[in-house]
């Protein structure tokens, strides 16, 4: 497989190498070892989640309390959605801007998230199904949201997602301005500490 880090620090693109035949496709959508090498920390898994969309859903931002957050390894089984990664680090060289991957069932890509990033992504078809592996399991009180349709973020959703159709969940909360004045996001150097200790360089 193919690992490509994007433009916010601490996201990966992977890129599976697809064997077929007359029986139909085979690959490795996960490697822990070939992820190690890129991240340089072992990705302590903990839980697994599937979400099934219709089109045009909009699902996030959300992201997690760090210490110990939830890093994320996210691909379409079924469908196709465009994942994105949100820079919520206050401090980062990258705060408040995006990437995004189109993950589909026909690349088959998958999208790494580190802990502190935040996550979204809109179903491009019906009964678009997406997997994600997690490093911690769900912690209700530790979860937070940033509004998607939030201006100030920007995320640019594709034509072909058609009408939006978002939780209230989602619609009701902060800005990212609102969740940066709350002290609600992390901050960046709390955040590299934190990865420096995955890695082993933190004290």
């Amino acid at each position: 497989m193919q690992i490509r880090e994007l433009s916010i620090p601490g996201s990966f693109e992977i890129t599976p190498i697809q064997r077929a035949d007359d029986r139909g496709v085979f690959l490795e959508w996960y490697r822990f070892d070939l992820l190690e090498q890129a991240l340089g920390h072992s990705l302590d898994l903990r839980q697994a989640n599937t979400s099934v969309s219709k089109k045009g859903v909009v699902r996030g931002i959300h992201f997690a309390d760090v210490p110990r957050g939830q890093a994320k390894y996210v691909t379409a089984t079924h469908g196709a959605v465009l994942d994105y990664v949100i820079d919520i680090r206050v401090g980062s060289p990258t705060f408040g801007q995006w990437d995004s991957v189109l993950l589909d069932d026909v690349d088959r890509r998958a999208i790494y998230l580190a802990e502190g990033l935040g996550h979204a992504f809109v179903a491009l078809t019906d009964d678009a199904t997406v997997s994600y592996l997690v490093s911690d399991t769900y912690n209700a009180p530790a979860e937070h949201g940033i509004n998607p349709l939030d201006a100030d973020v920007a995320l640019v959703f594709p034509p072909e997602a058609g009408e939006l159709l978002l939780s209230p969940k989602d619609t009701d909360a902060p800005s990212l301005a609102e969740a940066a004045a709350s002290g609600l996001l992390p901050q960046w150097d709390d955040i590299q500490k934190f990865y420096a200790s995955l890695d082993g360089k933190g004290n």
